[in-house]
C-alpha cells in the first residue's frame, strides 16, 4: 500500500462524505481525490519523475492537502517548508533538498522568489492565489483539468517525505521517510487513539510539521474522517470550531491549551463533543494538564512524546496511565521498543538518567545527504534521540531534558524541565523556560525566563521562595528574566539556544 490508496478507496466507497472543510469551502471525498488528481497529473505532465523532490511552503488550507497528496500521487517526494522562515532560511532547505518545483501561498511569493534566486535546480515556482512575481505561475494556470487517478506506480518502499528538523540546536536536517514508514505512523495512531471514520478532526497546528501532518492529516484521510482545516490557531475560533463541528479528537501543543484557558467566558462554548485530547511537541506542565482536563471535562488525555526522526514516534502515556503515572512521558507506543541507555549503549538501572532510544518501523531512513550525521543517531537499528530520560522498573519513561539543555551547576545536574514544572504552578506565570547561564564560580547557574500573565508583576525573591517549597537549593533560579514572549519554533518548542545566546553575557552572577 502507498499513502494515497486509502484516499482513492474512500472516494469510491464514500464519495459524498465531507472530507476537507476550510473556511467556507467544503469538499467531499470524491472532490478531495479529484483535486489531488489535478495536481498529480499536472506534475507528471510537467516532467516530475518518481523520486523528484517537490517543496510546498504554505499555511494550512485545503490546497495544502491537495498539493501534498498530489505530490505523492505523482511519485514525488513532498518537502514541506516552514512558512515562517526567511528567504535565506528557506533557500537553504530548497537547495539542500534538491527540490525542482516549489508551491507557495501568494503572500510568500516574494520570499520564495528570493529563496529560489541562484538555485538552478528549481524549475518552477507555483503560486497559490491570484498574485505572482516574475517567472512564477499561478496554480490555477498550472493544475491539470484531468481528474482521473494517474497511472503512475508508487511503491510502499518509495520515499514520501523529507521533513526538516526544527533546528533547535542549529541548521535543520532533512528527515527521509518512505510510504511504509508514514503508514506505520498512521496505523499506530489509529490503534493508540482508537480512531475510526466517525471522528471529526481539527487541524490548527501547522501541517508542515510531522505531528499534525503524519499523525492526523494522513491518519484522518486513511480512515475517511471529516477534517476541519484552519490556517492559524486562534483560541476563540478554535473553541467555536469545536462547538460547531463537534470535534471528537483534539490535538494541540501545550501552548495552545494554555491560550484556550485564557479565553474569557469560555464556558459559553460547548466542547463536550471532544472525547480524546492529545498533547505533545513540548512538555505539558502538570498544573496546565489538570486545568485542560477541567476545560474539556474529560480525563481522556494522551501524552505523545516523539520526534521528527521517529516519524514521529516514541512513547505514549494513555489516559488510564495518567492516574497512576502522572508526570511520566509514557511507555513505548504501538510497534515500538524503547530503552534508556548509558554512554556505552547499556541499559541504565531504574531511576538513573540516560539517553532515550527507540526502535520501530517508522524511524527515518536517515538524514538526507548526511551519512555522518545519520550514523551518529542511527545505530544497530536504534534511534538515539538526544533526550535524557529515566525509566522505572515496569518500563515507564520520563524525559528529563535534552542533552544540550541540562545545566551543570557546581557539579550538580539540574534538569530544566523539573524546574519549569514548578514554575508553571505559580498562579501569575503564563510561560516559563529554564536555562543555564555562565557563572565564574559554579560554571553555570540556573536562570528562569518567564512571561507573566497580563497585568501581573513577579518579584524575584517571591518566586524563589515559591520554588523553595519543592526544589533543592541548587535548582532554584538565581536569575529571573521577564519577557513578553518566548522564542518558539513552529512545533511549539522553545528555542533555548536563542535564550542562551541572548543571556550569554551574564558572567559574574553572585
Amino acid at each position: 500500500m502507498n499513502l494515497f490508496e486509502p484516499l482513492e478507496r474512500n472516494a469510491r466507497y464514500h464519495p459524498n462524505k465531507p472530507a476537507i472543510i476550510f473556511n467556507d469551502r467544503a469538499h467531499t471525498y470524491k472532490e478531495y481525490n479529484e483535486q489531488v488528481n489535478r495536481i498529480a497529473n499536472a506534475l507528471i505532465q510537467s516532467g516530475v519523475q518518481r523520486g523528484d523532490k517537490v517543496a510546498l511552503m504554505m499555511k494550512n488550507s485545503d490546497l495544502f492537502c491537495f498539493i501534498y497528496y498530489g505530490i505523492l500521487k505523482a511519485g514525488g517526494v513532498a518537502v514541506p517548508v516552514n512558512f515562517r522562515l526567511t528567504a535565506k532560511e528557506a533557500s537553504y532547505i530548497l537547495d539542500d533538498s534538491d527540490s525542482i518545483i516549489v508551491f507557495a501561498d501568494e503572500d510568500l511569493a516574494e520570499v520564495v522568489q528570493k529563496a529560489s534566486d541562484g538555485n538552478d535546480k528549481i524549475q518552477l515556482q507555483v503560486i497559490v492565489g491570484s498574485n505572482k512575481k516574475e517567472n512564477q505561475i499561478l496554480l490555477s494556470e498550472y493544475q491539470s483539468s484531468v481528474t482521473n487517478n494517474p497511472e503512475r506506480v508508487v511503491l510502499e518502499s518509495d520515499d514520501a517525505e523529507i521533513l526538516y528538523t526544527s533546528g533547535t540546536t542549529g541548521q535543520p536536517k532533512g528527515v527521509v521517510l518512505d510510504h511504509h514508514r508514514v503508514l506505520h505512523v498512521a496505523l499506530g495512531t489509529i490503534i493508540t487513539f482508537k480512531m475510526g471514520p466517525e471522528d471529526q478532526l481539527l487541524h490548527i497546528a501547522p501541517l508542515f510539521h510531522c505531528a499534525q501532518l503524519n499523525l492526523f492529516l494522513v491518519t484522518g484521510t486513511f480512515l475517511g474522517c471529516t477534517q476541519i482545516v484552519r490556517q492559524d490557531f486562534h483560541p476563540v475560533q478554535t473553541l467555536k470550531d469545536i462547538d460547531q463541528y463537534k470535534i471528537s479528537l483534539f490535538f494541540g501543543v501545550p501552548t495552545m491549551y494554555n491560550f484556550l484557558l485564557q479565553v474569557p467566558n469560555r464556558e459559553q462554548f460547548d466542547v463536550s463533543s471532544v472525547k480524546r485530547c492529545g498533547y505533545g511537541a513540548a512538555p505539558m506542565p502538570t498544573a496546565l494538564l489538570q486545568q485542560s482536563m477541567e476545560l474539556f471535562q474529560t480525563d481522556q488525555f494522551y501524552n505523545m512524546c516523539g520526534q521528527t526522526e521517529g516519524g514521529p514516534g516514541g512513547v505514549f502515556l494513555l489516559p488510564e496511565e495518567h492516574k497512576t503515572k502522572f508526570g511520566a512521558s509514557g511507555r513505548a507506543s504501538y510497534g515500538t521498543d524503547a530503552r534508556v541507555v548509558d554512554e556505552n549503549g547499556e541499559d541504565v538501572k531504574p531511576g538513573e538518567v540516560g539517553e532515550f532510544i527507540i526502535k520501530c518501523e517508522n524511524i527515518m531512513k536517515g538524514y538526507y545527504k548526511k551519512p555522518e550525521e545519520t550514523a551518529k543517531v542511527l545505530r544497530n537499528g536504534w534511534l538515539y534521540t538526544g533526550d535524557l530520560a529515566q525509566i522505572d522498573d515496569v518500563g515507564y519513561i520520563t524525559l528529563v531534558d535534552r542533552k544540550k539543555d541540562m545545566i551543570i551547576s557546581g557539579g550538580e545536574n539540574v534538569y530544566s524541565t523539573e524546574v519549569e514544572h514548578v514554575l508553571y504552578k505559580h498562579p501569575d506565570i503564563l510561560e516559563a523556560a529554564v536555562i543555564g547561564v555562565p557563572h565564574e564560580v559554579w560554571g553555570e547557574t540556573v536562570a528562569a525566563v518567564i512571561v507573566p500573565k497580563q497585568g501581573k508583576q513577579i518579584q524575584q525573591e517571591d518566586l524563589q521562595q515559591f520554588c523553595r517549597q519543592e526544589l533543592a537549593g541548587y535548582k532554584i533560579p538565581r536569575i529571573i528574566y521577564q519577557t513578553s514572549q518566548l522564542p518558539r519554533n513552529a512545533s511549539g518548542k522553545i528555542l533555548k539556544y536563542q535564550l542562551r545566546e541572548n543571556y550569554k553575557t551574564t558572567t559574574t552572577v553572585k
